[in-house]
């Protein structure tokens, strides 16, 4: 029988909870029917859709619980902004670095719903046809019906603020002679009563517009700028407003601030048909790096949702130490980007505040390769000003710095004093627009455990294969040309500039779907090869370049996943 056909056979087996011997020989219940790790979008779908079909769920969180009182202001509060606990900072935002690519991620009940930018793109039909999971299933037939549930649960809707930023990326799409490409982004964000956003009822609370009032208190938007930020006025849709709120209000059990940092298959089942037993600690320095705090549950099945970074280096993990010993080879594998650069146009001076309206309001499509989307970040939250710099051209590679010294030359040579005040941070949210720069071109990378010469303790994630590109010509003649339209100084990413190293908030693959274990991980119905019990939906599923934010199709592919679930009996 084949690793597929023995998965179909044992569907009920692997979503029911049921009694098992316990080593001792006495009967014994399990915890939960299901233990999810991670709360983003397909942890949070899970643990909705899992509780509304009658089982006991718990979801393991490593990130900390955000509401409106505790959120930064700005992200200079780094304590409360970025996620590194070693250091102290216990914040919902996270940059990975690696050899070939930084990646942004969030840490939080709800994931990086709290400090995402709430765009939730369908990407273009031909993904289905690309990469790993390609015939597992008539996706063109099936999605379509999943991604319409992730839009109704996500509250999809178009962009009804438009700002300063996208009236500039409007007119510097008229320069390039793609005007008619723009749009106003689809968001998952509250705006209120239709005509009220922008008016000076903006901010007005509103019973639960979503789930006939079994959701929360909503307040419509104020376009302030702060998505990324979490919102603190109550009109994004981050998952604890939706999937994760219904949840936990139908018996869903929240452990936030804990790790998982093992699984084992009870009763010496090598493919956990008995489920399995897991081990946690405190996200805290105590716990993370001291091991203290260790508590061990027992579950009948588990699904890995803590994103394509967080699963992958767990199932290394469990891999290496003999815990999941099966788990296919080609983890790591095939782990992909949007091929992503982050550009820059920066107005010192400017009578216009490019930090109002939401975090990305606009895009527009410069070729059919390549996606563009301005972006922003509150007035005050100047952080990311410390990430950018005048626009070097040239090849990447060694000889780029030397590019961007001719640069930086040219704009200090045409005025100093604006040249001082578009180095400087201070400023740089009110006066700068982001561009997201995406291309659909299938680069990948891939990843393995290794111990590090500078942190011997312990081993962790490392990229390796060829360099993702950190240069888009047609992006950058884009902006180029942009920017002298607008009155603004283009600008680059000190990483790709210096280490030809691209930012990307948008790792995908790693654990992805294929026929076999010899290609991926898991299987069309996301059920991993050699276990029973056992899923993926993050991230770390997704088998090809969705050239957009993937958060809705991960969204979407979760509910396909949990529609082969039947109730619990």
């Amino acid at each position: 029988m084949s690793e597929t056909d023995r998965h179909a056979s044992d569907t009920a087996q692997q979503t029911h909870a049921h009694k098992h011997e316990h080593k001792h020989g006495h009967k014994h219940e399990h915890d939960y029917d299901y233990l999810i790790v991670g709360s983003g979008f397909g942890g949070s779908v899970c643990a909705h859709r899992l509780t509304e079909k009658g089982y006991r769920v718990a979801v393991m969180e490593q990130g900390k619980r955000w509401t409106p009182d505790n959120m930064p202001r700005s992200n200079w509060r780094l304590s409360r902004w970025l996620w590194r606990p070693m250091l102290g900072l216990r914040g919902f935002f996270t940059m990975s670095f690696f050899r070939h690519v930084i990646v942004l991620h969030g840490n939080a009940v709800g994931g990086g719903s709290i400090t995402y930018a709430q765009t939730l793109l369908v990407p273009p039909d031909r993904v289905w046809d690309n990469g790993q999971w390609a015939g597992l299933n008539d996706w063109h037939a099936v999605m379509p019906a999943h991604y319409a549930t992730a839009k109704q649960m996500l509250g999809v809707t178009t962009n009804q603020i438009i700002a300063p930023a996208d009236h500039h990326l409007k007119r510097m799409a008229e320069v390039a002679g793609c005007e008619d490409t723009w749009y106003p982004t689809e968001v998952g964000i509250f705006f209120g009563p239709e005509g009220e956003s922008g008016t000076p009822a903006a901010g007005s609370a509103h019973a639960d517009p979503y789930f006939d009032g079994e959701g929360p208190e909503r307040h419509s938007c104020i376009g302030c700028g702060g998505c990324m930020m979490g919102c603190r006025h109550g009109a994004k849709n981050s998952l604890d407003k939706n999937y994760l709120y219904l949840a936990e209000k139908h018996g869903a059990q929240m452990h936030a601030e804990t790790k998982v940092i093992d699984v084992v298959p009870l009763n010496g089942k090598a493919d956990g048909a008995d489920g399995y037993v897991v081990t946690t600690v405190p996200s805290t320095f105590a716990g993370l790096y001291l091991g203290l705090g260790k508590r061990r549950v027992t579950c009948q099945s588990i699904v890995f949702a803590g994103s394509s970074l967080g699963t992958q280096e767990l199932l290394f993990h469990l891999r290496d130490r003999g815990s999941l010993p099966n788990i296919s080879c080609a983890l790591g594998k095939r782990v992909r980007t949007n091929a992503e650069s982050l550009i820059s146009c920066r107005m010192p001076d400017s009578h216009d505040d490019m930090s109002k309206g939401i975090a990305i309001g606009s895009g527009i499509h410069i070729d059919e390769h390549t996606h563009i989307e301005a972006t922003r970040y509150p007035a005050g939250s100047d952080f990311m000003g410390l990430l950018f710099t005048a626009m070097a051209r040239g090849k990447p590679g060694w000889s780029r710095p030397f590019s961007w010294l001719k640069a930086m030359a040219k704009v200090v040579a045409a005025n100093p004093r604006r040249a001082l005040k578009f180095q400087l941070p201070w400023g740089f949210a009110k006066e700068t627009i982001i561009f997201l720069c995406m291309q659909t071109a299938d680069g990948h990378l891939n990843m393995k455990l290794k111990r590090l010469w500078y942190w011997p303790l312990r081993k962790a994630l490392v990229t390796e294969g060829k360099r993702i590109p950190t240069f888009i010509p047609e992006a950058n003649d884009f902006v180029t040309r942009g920017a002298e339209a607008i009155g603004a100084i283009p600008g680059s990413s000190i990483p790709e500039i210096l280490f030809n190293i691209p930012t990307t908030a948008h790792c995908m693959g790693g654990a992805a779907m294929a026929a076999s274990p010899e290609d991926g991980v898991c299987d069309g119905q996301n059920r991993v090869f050699h276990y029973r019990n056992m899923l993926i939906c993050d991230s770390s599923m997704l088998a090809a370049n969705l050239g957009v934010n993937p958060s809705l199709t991960i969204t979407a592919l979760a509910e396909h996943a949990m529609s082969h679930i039947p109730r619990k009996d």
